[in-house]
């Protein structure tokens, strides 16, 4: 008795079975389907007798395309299933793939995939120059699909044109990549967007605001390139800011820059990861803030300034009606406490 197992996720899960006779070669057409719910066999069924619409709900929930097409090894009803499958997801593992071989697979999929509409598009690699072209082919074919998420995780790719201009994104996240629009951006669908490990200046954010009336949440990952964040933006309500690349690290930024938020608009602020010094200019109407940053190893300041720093971050967001301080943070309120400062009610400590 042969089985093929793909996860579906942490609870459900598929299980083909494919009877063989005594010599060890298949029986053919002998093949049932279980379905098993939390590591317990629910019931038998023919997974195969499921409705086109139900399998490829399936199989969108696998982890990635790979693991979709070797279904098509199951029998003759599933061979070109696959092809329909609205969610693409292709992960470089470098034990597993020559460069070279990982974009041939990408390619090679793509001309064979059938689907006019795309839920999700997602592609995790390394970055090699000379294979730039056809990872913004990749891009490319997921804006021609009108790809609702879309999720590129690639080192240093210089991001084509067409990424730019869509009505279907909803919330991207794109991380390592080089965004340099050259003409305004067009993302009319737009309700969220995280940017991480990018360069992030006034001018592409001035461009993201212009070109996205629905944004709603801006999440910006460790990014570099910027001093001053206007986001003036009405429609933006969310904004979190996670840590920002300083000297030390891949990009040079000077780690004495003052950072200035100006968000008149917003009304929910996280600040967390690795910051230095913030100023906050306008955050008039945030309701509900949360401070959670880290320490910077040996660049830790005196703890006196680290001190005064988280101070003047609680009386800048005293109009708030709640403040989660937690981790690093946490840590001085005690100091803060025995020197008299009396924290206001809207603050929770949250070791």
């Amino acid at each position: 008795m042969g089985s093929f197992k793909p996860k579906v996720n942490s609870s459900v899960e598929l299980e083909w079975k494919t009877n063989t006779g005594k010599n060890g070669t298949r029986n053919k057409g002998i093949r049932d389907g279980v379905i098993k719910v939390g590591g317990k066999e629910e019931k038998e069924d023919r997974i195969s007798g499921l409705p086109d619409c139900l399998l490829l709900e399936i199989l969108s929930l696998l982890p990635s395309t790979k693991d979709a097409i070797i279904t098509g090894t199951l029998s003759t009803r599933w061979k070109h299933l696959w092809t329909s499958v609205p969610t693409l997801i292709f992960h470089y593992d470098e034990e597993k793939y020559q460069w070279s071989d990982f974009v041939s697979l990408v390619d090679k999929t793509l001309t064979q995939c059938r689907q006019l509409k795309l839920k999700k598009f997602e592609v995790i690699i390394d970055y090699c120059t000379q294979f730039e072209p056809h990872i913004n082919n990749w891009i490319h074919y997921a804006v021609r699909c009108n790809v609702a998420e879309l999720n590129l995780y690639i080192c240093h790719i210089t991001v084509g044109c067409k990424f730019f201009n869509s009505s279907s994104f909803t919330d991207p996240t794109i991380r390592d990549c080089i965004l340099n629009p050259t003409e305004a951006i067009s993302w009319k669908m737009i309700r969220s967007v995280n940017i991480s490990k990018g360069k992030f200046d006034e001018d592409l954010i001035e461009k993201i605001f212009s070109g996205s009336p629905l944004l709603e949440t801006l999440v910006l990952d460790k990014c570099y390139g910027y001093r001053r964040l206007d986001i003036t933006s009405k429609s933006v309500k969310n904004f979190v800011l996670s840590g920002k690349m300083y000297a030390k690290d891949k990009y040079a930024e000077d780690i004495d820059d003052v950072i200035e938020i100006n968000a008149p608009h917003i009304l929910s602020l996280t600040i967390k990861g690795r910051l230095w010094k913030l100023l906050l200019v306008n955050v008039a109407s945030v309701v509900e803030a949360s401070l959670c940053y880290t320490n910077f190893g040996r660049w830790i300041p005196p703890k006196e300034i680290e001190e005064e720093r988280l101070k003047g971050l609680i009386l800048n967001l005293r109009h708030v009606k709640e403040l989660k301080i937690e981790g690093f943070c946490s840590k001085f309120l005690s100091g803060l406490g025995a020197e008299g400062f009396i924290f206001p009610s809207y603050v929770k400590c949250y070791s």
